[in-house]
């Protein structure tokens, strides 16, 4: 198969695009790496391997929009990080330029083709469903009205554009990824080390989060189950509480998990962005890929950190 990624440096896209190589796939990556339309083939990565392809995605297609066409599968990824730094105006921006302009641009660039690619993912996020304490949400519960839910609600709404070229076309609503060298259990894991680690303000939030090799998993399952349609999440079926998910990587880390870090202190340093990331919750439930069959590896969140940190 052929397979383009943008976004596929990342925490996700980068072993995404290893997984597929090693299968002996063609997988083209896009990159803000190298300039608009170059082209180069990564060494070590076997043939066809890993091609990256510069771009520059400005809500429109460019020079290197033509690796979309009769791809199988074009899956995106792009965006920054959500937890970098406090919400100025401008983080917002930069956060929501980052997604609409790069989505805008590989949906012009797939209706342009002469053969749409079979499949597109776009990526999304929980965020979609906005705080809504431990009421369970679906794929067909109502989106919230916060500055994530927005966010989410524009960035899919590009998404689905792609279908008007016969694509078939999946939103990922992506809960916290977990595994030990990126993403946001990196950062929790220190406190813990320390034995300064605990829940974060009431420890009530529901966490909606997944095994990142599910994530991986459920990507390529999509890619090659055609009944997927729509957006589907990608949590685990089992989210848990703040406090329940605190105490589960106390255990795994041998540690204590009971210093709090109180409600006022968080939105004090983070503002917004702690209401929105840490105090506030969603307890996402993958009613999609359940329908459809789909196999977790990591179900539940002791199973999900014995597997991370080999206990």
């Amino acid at each position: 198969m052929r397979i383009v990624i943008a976004g596929g440096t990342g925490f996700i896209g980068s072993p995404l695009a290893e997984v597929y190589a090693e299968e002996g796939h063609d997988v083209r990556v896009l990159t803000r790496g190298l300039a608009d339309g170059d082209a180069r083939h990564d060494p070590g990565t076997g043939k066809p391997g890993v091609t990256r392809v510069g771009w520059r995605p400005s809500g429109a297609p460019g020079p290197w929009a033509h690796i979309v066409d009769d791809a199988d599968a074009v899956i995106n990824l792009a965006g920054e990080s959500i937890g970098e730094g406090r919400w100025t105006p401008q983080r917002k921006a930069a956060l929501r330029d980052s997604r609409i302009l790069a989505t805008k641009s590989l949906v012009e660039a797939i209706r342009a083709t002469a053969t749409p690619p079979r499949v597109f993912i776009s990526s999304s996020a929980v965020g979609y469903y906005g705080p809504s304490g431990a009421e369970p949400k679906t794929e067909d519960s109502k989106p919230g009205d916060d500055f994530l839910s927005r966010l989410a609600q524009d960035w899919e709404t590009e998404g689905r554009k792609a279908e008007g070229a016969g694509t078939r076309v999946v939103l990922l609503r992506t809960g916290i990824v977990l595994e030990r060298s990126g993403g946001a259990l990196q950062r929790m894991i220190p406190p813990f080390r320390w034995f300064v680690g605990g829940p974060i303000g009431s420890g009530r939030q529901y966490m909606s989060w997944i095994h990142r090799l599910d994530v991986l998993e459920m990507i390529r399952w999509i890619v090659e189950t055609p009944s997927v349609i729509g957006p589907v999440n990608a949590t685990a079926p089992h989210p848990v509480t703040n406090r329940e998910f605190t105490r589960a990587l106390g255990r795994a880390l041998r540690r204590p998990s009971l210093l709090p870090a109180p409600a006022f202190a968080l939105t004090a340093m983070f503002g917004e962005m702690a209401d929105a990331l840490l105090l506030g919750g969603q307890r996402v439930i993958p009613a999609q890929a359940q329908s459809h069959a789909y196999h977790f590896r990591y179900p539940e969140i002791d199973i999900a950190m014995r597997g991370i940190f080999g206990e």
